[in-house]
């Protein structure tokens, strides 16, 4: 089991979600890095998909009461176990009684505490993954607090490493690529032009169902407004005032502004590492090019695999 001493800033369970449900109105969820997820568990023997703890900015304090194996994946957090420094992207063995703690963040986002036999809580359609918006899934479906006790279980398999080379070719990007989106043509080619030749800022008005930008000012068509329709992940819409937002994994699953532009599979990762006052840009590419990139990307997993 683990003992939640302190959960940090915001912290939940989350697996890779839950998919095929937007129909219903119930967006994804799960793991904001999916990459790092995935990694961190195959790197203490667990299934890619097993759940695991999902810190941002701040990481908590954990009590292992009957010790056990961990990873730590994702953006580097400055782990330590009783005191002592221990790495990221590596299995750590954990003594019964001994105190994990993560501080700030040093680099991106969300760090993921993945542990051998995974996060044991009740599924909701499928999935582990907490939806802060409606109060399910995962633990209580909410963010970690002092004194919780989460259940683990029986570890899968050996623990394996990671090559530093594919952790290098997997790190997350600040040009995110995207392709045409769904009222591409609805914009200007000048405002189209100026949101690929320009820089934008993370505000601190972002989290999990989106990230809001400031930068340059769109053009919007139509003031901004549509009839609302089924929107998808990574869709980017501009509504009135001309700044654009990233719609993301607690999205809602319909919206009434134009889409300019949609990230890539490839990307979504990419995503779930900026941080508030963190600079992006974007890259236009082909969905060629986009199917080609997560082939890629998937490929580079399969060698973790080891298939």
């Amino acid at each position: 089991m683990i003992q939640v001493q302190s959960p940090g800033m915001f912290t939940t369970v989350q697996d890779l979600g839950r998919f095929g449900y937007g129909p219903l109105g119930v967006s994804p969820s799960g793991a904001a890095d999916p990459i790092a997820l995935r990694l961190g568990n195959l790197i203490v023997g667990n299934p890619q998909s097993a759940a695991a703890l999902e810190m941002t900015i701040l990481g908590g304090t954990f009590v292992f009461p009957e010790g056990g194996v961990v990873a730590l994946a994702g953006s580097d957090f400055g782990p330590t176990v009783d005191g002592a420094a221990v790495r990221t992207w590596a299995a750590i063995e954990i003594r019964p009684g001994q105190t994990l703690r993560t501080g700030p963040t040093r680099s991106g986002a969300r760090c993921y505490l993945c542990v051998a036999g995974g996060i044991e809580v009740k599924l909701l359609l499928g999935s582990a993954s907490t939806h802060i918006l409606t109060g399910l899934g995962g633990f209580e479906g909410r963010p970690l607090k002092k004194g919780d006790v989460l259940v683990t279980g029986k570890p899968f398999n050996q623990p394996r490493a990671v090559p530093r080379s594919i952790l290098e070719k997997l790190q997350p990007r600040k040009t995110l690529r995207a392709t045409v989106g769904a009222q591409t043509g609805w914009f200007s080619t000048a405002s189209v032009a100026r949101f690929y030749e320009s820089a934008y800022i993370v505000t601190e008005d972002s989290n999990r169902m989106g990230l809001r930008l400031q930068g340059a000012e769109l053009e919007t068509p139509h003031s901004g407004q549509m009839t609302s329709e089924g929107v998808s992940l990574g869709a980017i819409q501009v509504p009135a005032g001309g700044q654009p937002i990233i719609l993301f994994v607690e999205q809602q699953t319909t919206g009434g502004y134009p889409k300019i532009a949609n990230i890539i599979s490839a990307d979504m990762p990419s995503i779930g590492q900026l941080r508030p006052r963190d600079e992006v840009r974007f890259e236009f590419v082909t969905p060629e090019i986009a199917r080609n990139l997560i082939r890629e990307q998937e490929a580079l997993m399969g060698q973790v695999c080891g298939t």
